[in-house]
């Protein structure tokens, strides 16, 4: 078993696994911040600059005015749908992002659109 793992790792496929692992935390931090620190401000001025990722209903009683992290502090239950919200707002940046590089190498490599 430990020559099949060594030949494995040696074939390239876990550095290329290693590397594009690597990329893609470092594409995700980047893509978090884009959408944190760019484009949910511009999204909160429509609603009169409210913080979206801030908004929650509670769940077990506490007061709705607390912020989502001092709601959380006690282990309270709360519906946290707006850091929902903005965390699928950062996966439709990141799969879009994704979408156009891989059209983008599919028209260098003359790869042929599917029928």
């Amino acid at each position: 078993m430990f020559k099949e793992f060594k030949e494995f790792v040696n074939q390239g496929n876990a550095l290329d696994l290693a590397v594009g692992v690597v990329i893609g935390a470092a594409f995700g931090k980047i893509v978090n911040s884009v959408v944190t620190d760019l484009i949910m401000p511009v999204v909160s001025i429509p609603l009169s600059g409210v913080n979206l990722k801030d908004k929650y209903i509670p769940l077990a009683g506490q007061a709705a005015d607390l912020g989502l992290e001092k709601a959380r502090e006690g282990g309270k239950a709360v519906f946290a749908y707006g850091a929902f919200l903005q965390n699928v707002f950062e996966f439709l940046v990141i799969a879009f992002t994704i979408f156009l590089i891989v059209r983008q190498i599919n028209k260098w490599r003359g790869t042929p659109k599917k029928a």
